[in-house]
């Protein structure tokens, strides 16, 4: 094999660029010459050098533009004519397949490459009667995907040179649900098969890993289809072969030309619309069935919400990747929970364990996860609902709560603004925040003393939890359960964790307007949460320096400081220190004399 390569390579070393130019005029002049067509091929080669391709591929893309037969035609002809033309047909083929192992070949230049694929795609244009050539454009597309070497440039010259026109976006996605059906089956068939070789294995999903990246890349890189809906005219790669087609199914009005004209347009770009749409929903659905690596997954997930649901003819069919997807957990759920949030709020999806998995994610590295700001405004959106229970806000109210004291300043700040939404929203567990002590220790519920009317229907509901003793919490911040971690049970923040104390905690600059609304219940608003949701102490912090502040506090007293705490602050306490204090005092003051006397005697040498 090695020695008829070499042979070859010898052959194409005797001609030159010229005469590579007299073979390719001879085979376009006559059919006399066609036997120029093998020789020329052989130079269609990753091998050969450049200004060879180059010259070779011209001469061979005007030959067959001219006299490339179509499928059909072959058997209609004589039989001298039928076998010319088969013979002709497996020359495209190769020719075909010459000009793919140069596009995915990493040893060829950019500018070679490039002339390829504006080659390829006009045999796609033009090697099918005038019709789009899916075949050739189906074998290019695979190649490019399931080929190991990088495959940017060429995905980057197909999106800026031919993703605008909607015949090239049509077919594309007609060819990667064949693709991504071959993968599929790819992986079933190399996960069912106990092999010996680890390495082969893991090489083998190496390859499908590449392949699914690049499957990603051309789906998330063609424009989207509502760029095409604004538009009544499509241009089209063939020409106007297919929009003739569209036309001629319906009939045109004779006495208003232009009328009929505009009205065939529509026709067919609503035709059109509708035949992509469902292209573009198999394409996606089939490429969510693969294995997608973790990478690939996270920006999917990312992405689905605004690339994919609004444009997708049925979005229920994505219920089951995203409900697997939620159901993992951790970052994974987070990025899965805007797709779904969508599909509950505008598709009538039903997922009955939606707020129990929500519950669960609120841990505290939920704070300080990259996409948290999206979270937390989803988090905040979730629980308006008038509907839910008082025990699922309770709930999270108080599991937000014992997370205030865990997480970064700027989580907190959220947090006071999550916890004020949801006690504005369900008076309900407002008794969980107005609870005061009376003079034997019990709780006394002050939520209703500020609005008349309602003390009597709402003192008899909570008359048992009146008689509690406080400082005891009955709350399980380790339930996942919201039903079972009795939330109604006792004060939201506890007599630990008092809501001054976070307030006091943070910077004043911020929380003023928080601290305002939730003591003023008669003047509470809603606090827009994506105000505080991307913040982080770098921005608490700058905000706070930019502040200007009128009184400075320095420490000012009137009569020095025996001691660090006052008497007063401790009251019921007794020190027993006040022995030693008048033996500490004559110490302190022997000791304060001899230095006295010391630094005298120094001034006295020195002067």
């Amino acid at each position: 094999m090695a020695s008829i390569l070499s042979q070859k390579q010898k052959k194409r070393e005797k001609y030159t660029l010229s005469d590579l130019k007299t073979l390719g005029t001879q085979l376009l002049s006559s059919r006399a010459h066609v036997n120029n067509l093998p020789l020329l091929l052989t130079f269609v080669s990753p091998s050969s050098p450049p200004q060879h391709v180059l010259e070779a591929v011209l001469s061979l893309q005007s030959f067959f533009t001219i006299d490339l037969p179509s499928k059909s035609s072959i058997n209609s002809d004589t039989d001298a004519e039928s076998v010319y033309r088969t013979w002709l047909r497996s020359k495209f083929d190769d020719f075909v397949k010459a000009l793919i192992d140069i596009l995915t070949s990493s040893k060829c230049e950019e500018t070679l490459r490039e002339v390829v694929l504006d080659t390829i795609m006009e045999l796609v244009k033009l090697g099918n009667g005038g019709r789009f050539n899916s075949s050739v454009y189906n074998r290019f597309l695979n190649s490019i995907v399931i080929s190991t070497s990088s495959a940017t440039f060429l995905l980057d010259q197909l999106e800026s040179k031919y993703f605008n026109y909607i015949d090239v976006r049509y077919f594309t996605y007609a060819s990667l649900v064949k693709i991504t059906k071959t993968l599929e089956a790819k992986d079933i068939s190399d996960n069912g098969t106990v092999s010996a070789d680890e390495d082969s294995k893991s090489h083998s999903k190496a390859s499908i890993e590449l392949s699914i990246q690049k499957i990603h890349h051309i789906l998330a890189h063609i424009p989207p289809l509502e760029v095409l809906q604004e538009k009544s005219d499509y241009e089209m790669w063939i020409g106007f072969g297919s929009a003739q087609k569209d036309n001629s199914e319906v009939p045109d009005a004779e006495d208003k030309q232009s009328t009929a004209e505009e009205f065939n347009t529509k026709v067919s770009s609503v035709k059109m619309a509708k035949k992509m749409k469902l292209k573009f929903t198999k394409a996606w659905i089939s490429f969510l069935r693969l294995p997608l690596p973790l990478d690939v997954y996270k920006e999917v997930l990312v992405n689905l919400h605004q690339a994919v649901i609004p444009h997708i003819s049925n979005p229920i069919m994505l219920c089951d990747f995203l409900t697997r997807s939620y159901d993992i957990g951790g970052v994974i759920s987070v990025m899965a929970l805007s797709s779904l949030y969508v599909l509950m709020t505008q598709h009538g999806l039903e997922y009955p364990n939606f707020y129990e998995k929500l519950y669960a994610l609120l841990v505290p590295s939920i704070f300080m996860a990259k996409h948290r700001a999206k979270f937390l405004q989803l988090l905040d959106s979730c629980m308006k609902s008038p509907l839910l229970p008082a025990y699922l806000a309770a709930a999270f109210a108080k599991k937000l709560s014992r997370l205030a004291v865990s997480v970064p300043p700027s989580g907190a700040l959220v947090i006071i603004a999550l916890i004020h939404n949801l006690l504005r929203r369900h008076p309900s567990i407002n008794c969980l925040v107005h609870w005061c002590e009376n003079d034997d220790g019990t709780a006394r519920d002050d939520s209703r003393a500020s609005e008349p009317g309602d003390e009597g229907a709402y003192s008899g509901n909570h008359a048992d939890l009146s008689r509690r003793k406080l400082g005891i919490d009955h709350f399980n911040n380790e339930e996942c359960d919201p039903a079972k971690s009795n939330a109604m049970s006792e004060v939201l923040f506890g007599k630990l964790i008092p809501f001054d104390t976070i307030i006091a905690h943070l910077f004043q600059a911020f929380v003023l307007s928080l601290e305002t609304d939730l003591t003023v219940r008669a003047k509470t608003t809603e606090i827009p949460v994506n105000d505080f949701s991307s913040g982080s102490y770098a921005t608490i912090f700058r905000e706070e320096m930019r502040r200007r502040v009128k009184q400075v506090p320095v420490a000012f007293y009137k009569a020095t400081p025996t001691s660090l705490f006052s008497e007063s602050e401790f009251v019921g306490w007794t020190f027993k220190c006040k022995e030693r204090e008048g033996e500490e005092t004559g110490t302190i003051i022997s000791e304060d004399d001899h230095n006295s006397s010391a630094k005298r005697q120094r001034m006295e040498r020195a002067s």
